[in-house]
């Protein structure tokens, strides 16, 4: 059917694509080689967005931790301030009634009054 010459023909066809197939590979690099790395980049460029939203969570998790404890301690100062107010109010009161014991004088403030007194 084929003649030695036909296939002599079809082998040499065969070598030059397959030679210029190669010289093309090689001038834009081979596609497999770039699927790869094109594949390889996506998967490191997934990676790093990744870790930098975790890093920004942490830091997020890290500043809310930092307020509340910041506000518990204002919290604390200001129920300690609360305190020492009420404290020296009574000590005030206790103060004037001792003083008004003293010259023999009644104290007219009643139970109404001091819880008036204390909440102002």
């Amino acid at each position: 059917m084929f003649s030695i010459l036909d296939t002599l023909k079809m082998g040499a066809g065969i070598a030059a694509g397959l030679m210029l197939y190669h010289l093309y590979a090689v001038s834009i690099g081979y596609p497999s080689a770039a699927r790869q790395a094109r594949a390889g980049y996506i998967l490191v460029a997934e990676k790093t967005a990744a870790e930098a939203q975790a890093a920004e969570m942490e830091r997020q998790r890290n500043a809310a931790a930092k307020a509340g404890e910041e506000h518990r301690k204002r919290l604390a100062a200001a129920e300690a301030a609360e305190q020492a107010a009420k404290d020296t109010l009574e000590i005030e009161i206790q103060s004037y009634e001792l003083q008004l014991s003293e010259k023999n004088r009644a104290c007219a403030v009643t139970a109404a009054d001091r819880q008036w007194l204390l909440r102002h």
